[in-house]
């Protein structure tokens, strides 16, 4: 079971995207662009590239590219940080806000029904399991 484990927990990640992606492909964001804006959200807005990059754990320059894809599609800007001139922070647009909202409603929808059959106690303990899956790989760095 150990061995499998891993294989499993990355099938389910990808299925998970992939299904997700598919809801949302005709909002015309790909899953590394939908990705970084939730992460933004959860990150709270105001976060510098550096620091939403290191949330990601992406490189920098791969960050640069995606943000500017969804600058240009009107969903995020950057605004100068106050107390550093080279930073700038992240925020979402009001249709970037908009955005969320869809995508949050869709995702419920998947959520509940990947869900289905699964208990909240067994969520409980499989999100126990991830947690320390984390604390044990945070250690090896």
């Amino acid at each position: 079971m150990r061995d499998q484990f891993p294989f499993a927990v990355a099938r389910v990640t990808r299925r998970w995207r992939k299904m997700l992606d598919e809801r949302l492909k005709d909002l015309g964001v790909t899953q590394a662009r939908w990705s970084t804006m939730v992460y933004l959200q959860q990150g709270g807005e105001g976060l510098t590239q550096r620091e939403l990059a290191s949330l990601m754990a992406i490189e920098n320059p791969t960050l640069v590219r995606l943000l500017d894809s969804l600058e240009q599609q009107e969903l995020i800007e950057r605004r100068p940080c106050p107390n550093d001139r080279r930073a700038r922070r992240l925020h979402l647009t009001k249709a970037g806000a908009a955005f969320m909202d869809e995508l949050s409603e869709r995702a419920a929808v998947l959520r509940e029904e990947m869900l289905e059959g699964v208990t909240d106690k067994e969520i409980e303990c499989a999100l126990k399991v991830f947690h320390k899956i984390m604390d044990n790989a945070e250690k090896q760095k």
